[in-house]
């Protein structure tokens, strides 16, 4: 590096240092190449030689460290989520990983951290706006999720060379207290499926105790994902709950919400894709289950008659009175009925699903066939509570039906088919 306080032409490449006509000290360091081909030459400019020999050293470690922003406008935070959020992330999740991002994104990080340059963020600054989101009622658990989302952001501003270091890597995320899952019991499961027996679609919730699939898997099942013979059911999408945006005139707004608009309009499909390739997966049917859905599809059968043209033909499994698949929040409302009717303490549809994991941990099922049973992609799931070959499927569905279901003593005889014994 040059020392000479007269500035002289240096070979290629190499930092200079210089006292400029100003009374300034300056020095200039190549880092790179331009996207045009140019060399990538930075300036900084201090009052003393020393001031300007350190910031020289510094451009110089961070050049090689390769932990230098890209050339150009400096990004502000706002700036940077925005254009990921609009641009980048939409290419690489699914749609519900969306929904969290721009709840993190538009209702706290820009308001919070959005004017901030990008380069210049700090830890602490990030650890300041996780207080101030606890201070006004925001929970743990809400700050992680928004710590995650920042990450991921700033991890791709890393990656594109728009920032040296990740800060959020350094933020200390609030510490969530994990929850504990507490399982319905056998017993409780027996009372569910004895009063679930009384009530329309009562396989859809021998399906949620006994298989243990989500919400929206059970309401995305359609019967070409079926096959009684065989006992299996292949789990391929998912139905979303709806979004909505505004159809009303822009010059005539109707002032509320999207979602109650009058002339609302959908703006997502209503199922996709299962979110992994773990969440594809055949699953194995007890045969009491498979009985069960038998009567299920012969009652069905009866609905359409009775319906007649008014009967939507999309081949749903659970379907309403005409066909049409039931809203999440429908589906929620007659779980929580059932719970009531049955006496069993309240709790999540999702706890559910906690306990046909947990039935299957008792069980002694191997963790990597419970893995491919529950649709999870990792062991981490499987520690808080692939594929399987066909024999694994069927040995998981033989250990289900032996636990909460026995088959009728008189071997179904009486002409009831599908009869469900709570077992003894």
């Amino acid at each position: 590096m040059e020392e000479n306080p007269k500035r002289t032409r240096q070979p290629n490449g190499r930092s200079s240092i210089y006292l400029g006509k100003d009374g300034k000290w300056h020095g200039r360091v190549t880092v790179g190449i331009r996207d045009d081909g140019k060399p990538d030459r930075r300036h900084v400019e201090r009052k003393t030689r020393a001031e300007v020999t350190k910031a020289v050293k510094d451009l110089e470690q961070q050049r090689e460290a390769k932990t230098l922003r890209a050339p150009g406008r400096p990004w502000t935070v706002a700036m940077w989520l925005t254009h990921w959020i609009e641009n980048i992330a939409p290419l690489g999740v699914n749609e519900n990983t969306m929904v969290g991002y721009e709840v993190a994104v538009r209702k706290h990080l820009i308001p919070g951290l959005g004017a901030h340059k990008l380069d210049r963020l700090k830890p602490e600054h990030i650890e300041r706006l996780y207080a101030a989101m606890q201070a006004g009622g925001s929970k743990a658990a809400t700050a992680h999720q928004v710590h995650r989302t920042f990450r991921t952001a700033l991890n791709e501003a890393v990656r594109r060379g728009y920032l040296g270091r990740n800060p959020v890597q350094l933020a200390k995320a609030p510490r969530v207290r994990e929850e504990e899952v507490e399982p319905y019991t056998v017993d409780e499961v027996k009372r569910l499926l004895a009063k679930a027996g009384e009530r329309r679609n009562s396989a859809r919730w021998a399906v949620a105790l006994a298989l243990g699939l989500r919400q929206g898997e059970v309401l995305g099942l359609k019967w070409t994902d079926v096959d009684l013979d065989a006992g299996v059911l292949v789990v391929r999408r998912s139905r979303r709950r709806p979004r909505y945006a505004h159809g009303c005139d822009v010059s005539d707004p109707c002032g509320r919400k999207a979602g109650y608009c009058r002339q609302k309009q959908r703006t997502n499909p209503e199922t996709a894709d299962t979110k992994s390739r773990a969440g594809r997966r055949a699953v194995g049917l007890p045969s009491q289950l498979v009985d069960l859905l038998r009567v299920h599809q012969t009652q069905q059968e009866a609905e359409r008659a009775v319906a007649g043209y008014n009967w939507h033909g999309e081949g749903w499994v659970f379907p309403d009175q005409t066909g049409r698949v039931p809203s999440h929040r429908t589906d929620w409302a007659e779980w929580k009925e059932l719970l009531r009717d049955a006496t069993v303490r309240d709790g999540r549809l999702h706890d559910a699903r906690h306990t046909a994991a947990t039935v299957l941990l008792i069980l002694g099922v191997s963790e990597r066939a419970v893995m491919g049973l529950m649709g999870w992609s990792t062991t981490a799931m499987a520690a808080r509570y692939q594929h399987m070959v066909d024999a694994v499927r069927s040995s998981i569905a033989k250990q289900v039906d032996g636990l909460i279901w026995t088959p009728d003593e008189d071997g179904g005889d009486d002409g009831a088919a599908g009869v469900l014994v709570p077992a003894k």
